[in-house]
């Protein structure tokens, strides 16, 4: 199985047309032989609706071998390992099954979570420490935030310097910890998932993945 991450942005006056593709496109992608899962995904800086970058896209891709995909603008490509993954996306486990390899490199967290109607509010009160607590964890490389929509398709991508990074800032962190925490109660989430893979590559123009200054070559 082969995951590949695949991020770009598009100039201002491209929007509307990068959203036509939006609309357009994940039909016949995920018609193309070999590909098991497909998303095209807009991005954010943070969660809520606000923080919305109407200029940078993504898409993620299972597939049984390569997949030419090349979207317009700068872009970068993410070659993915699945190592972990628990629930589902749109009713399917799109990253099993995970390799038991354990990486000595860069690995990339993703969550995904489709949000109760009822519940969104509380929960965009909820995170914002947490996005503030990330931002400052040793061992970050780049973070953003995905969605299939605007509202109530939430998620995230963070790449990490190492396995122990990202636990680190998993179980150590008090804001997460407390958010953690509270997902059982508060039932949130109609539908979750959380993955973990070993970064395989990174290609094309780091900057599209928000990556921080010293980050290159950290692996």
């Amino acid at each position: 199985m082969r995951v590949a991450l695949h991020v770009w942005r598009v100039p201002r006056s491209e929007i509307g047309a990068a959203f036509f593709r939006l609309a357009r496109d994940p039909r016949r992608l995920r018609s193309r032989p070999g590909v098991r899962f497909a998303k095209l995904l807009g991005t954010a800086g943070g969660f809520g609706p606000a923080d919305a970058d109407w200029t940078r896209f993504a898409a993620i891709i299972v597939s049984e071998g390569e997949v030419a995909f090349e979207p317009p603008g700068v872009r970068a490509r993410i070659e993915l390992t699945p190592l972990h993954s628990r629930g589902t996306w749109s009713r399917q486990a799109p990253f099993s099954p995970v390799s038991r390899d354990k990486p000595d490199g860069m690995v990339l967290a993703l969550t995904r979570a489709r949000l109760r109607p009822a519940k969104a509010l509380t929960f965009w009160k909820a995170i914002p420490p947490v996005i503030e607590e990330v931002g400052a964890a040793p061992g970050l490389l780049a973070r953003f935030g995905i969605g299939e929509a605007p509202i109530g398709w939430q998620g995230t991508v963070s790449v990490w310097r190492s396995t122990a990074d990202l636990t680190s800032f998993a179980y150590r962190q008090p804001q997460h910890r407390a958010v953690i925490a509270r997902t059982p109660t508060d039932r949130w989430y109609a539908e979750e998932l959380f993955a973990r893979f070993a970064v395989r590559d990174v290609i094309g123009e780091r900057a599209v993945l928000g990556w921080r200054e010293g980050g290159q070559g950290e692996r």
